[in-house]
């Protein structure tokens, strides 16, 4: 049973809010692993990649032996065009029939999208649109919701498009509020990436429901040290409600120049491999979640073309490395 409580928001009382996504507890003996399988590694997304339906994935991550699951909000999986009254009540039951929790709901937003067409009111769709993501998953039984905040568009002042996330999230989260839903904001998106400008971003929005779903992945390839990545996980220790993992390996990418009879580099390709054989050095990462007390789910994705191909052999094997993987945290 979620924990009911009356939270003040803007000088509005909002009664009901489900206080379900708990805060690093800054005590390094409260952390414990939970683990979670994100649906988007079985949605055959990416070239090669085996589908699964709804039902089928939930069996899999039953089957593989995860603590809970992330159901990604869009075809073919639970797209908010699909899933009715009826469905979400079906799927909410199933859920309880396997014992699955259900983690979150991954949401797919660009508070940015039509910065360059004033007439149009992107901010306000965006923020509609992932009010009705908190509501199915409210309907569905979880209170949380990921989403991203904008990529940034070029010849548009950043100012102005660092702004519209702000506006954007705030609405956003005002409207998640009435459904008891917490927005956890992916480091992914340009807008706000690196974790200072996103301290800064969360700190502006200014709304208790409103955190991080904090990851690795982008941190590293912002260059940053293993000790530099332990201390960005403690800068984003007030917001850090979520992570998602998925590591990679770098292939080198030229291109021939015929006048020069030589090569350029360009940028490398990204391909995914089991955790533990790329280059994303999550012993630091998660051990640094540990040391803050996260008290979320570690969630697994492959989320790319994966080594080894994408059947779904293959895919049970590498999330199967995941759960070894992380054994060693406990």
């Amino acid at each position: 049973m979620r924990k009911l409580s009356v939270i003040l928001f803007a000088g509005t009382i909002i009664p009901g809010l489900l206080l379900s996504q708990k805060l690093p507890t800054g005590d390094p003996d409260s952390f414990r692993v939970k683990t979670c399988l994100h649906s988007v590694s079985y949605m055959g997304i990416w070239r090669g990649q085996a589908t699964l339906t709804v039902d089928q994935f939930l069996l899999k991550a039953k089957e593989l032996g995860f603590d809970g699951v992330m159901l990604a909000a869009k075809k073919p999986h639970v797209s908010l065009i699909d899933y009715d009254d009826a469905a979400r009540q079906k799927l909410r039951a199933r859920l309880k029939e396997l014992g699955l929790e259900l983690v979150c709901l991954a949401g797919y937003c660009d508070f940015t999208a039509g910065v360059d067409k004033a007439g149009i009111p992107n901010t306000e769709i965006q923020a509609i649109y992932i009010g009705e993501l908190a509501r199915l998953a409210r309907d569905l039984g979880t209170g949380m919701v990921r989403i991203y905040t904008g990529y940034e568009r070029p010849d548009i002042a950043y100012d102005k498009q660092y702004a519209l996330v702000v506006e954007g999230l705030q609405m956003a989260g005002r409207i998640a509020a009435k459904y008891g839903v917490t927005l956890a904001v992916q480091n992914h998106h340009d807008i706000a990436l690196h974790h200072d400008a996103m301290k800064w971003l969360l700190d502006e929005v200014n709304l208790p429901n409103v955190k991080a779903a904090f990851d690795c992945w982008s941190p590293t390839l912002e260059g940053l040290t293993p000790e530099e990545i332990r201390k960005a996980v403690h800068v984003m220790k007030p917001y850090i409600v979520h992570t998602t993992t998925a590591d990679y390996k770098e292939l080198p990418r030229y291109v021939y120049e015929l006048n020069h009879t030589n090569y350029t580099r360009e940028k490398s390709q990204m391909r995914a491999v089991p955790i533990g054989e790329g280059f994303l050095d999550y012993k630091t990462f998660i051990n640094a979640l540990k040391e803050i007390g996260y008290q979320g789910y570690i969630a697994y994705e492959m989320c790319e073309v994966l080594e080894g191909g994408g059947s779904i052999e293959n895919l049970d094997a590498s999330a199967k490395k995941f759960l070894e993987y992380v054994k060693q945290f406990k």
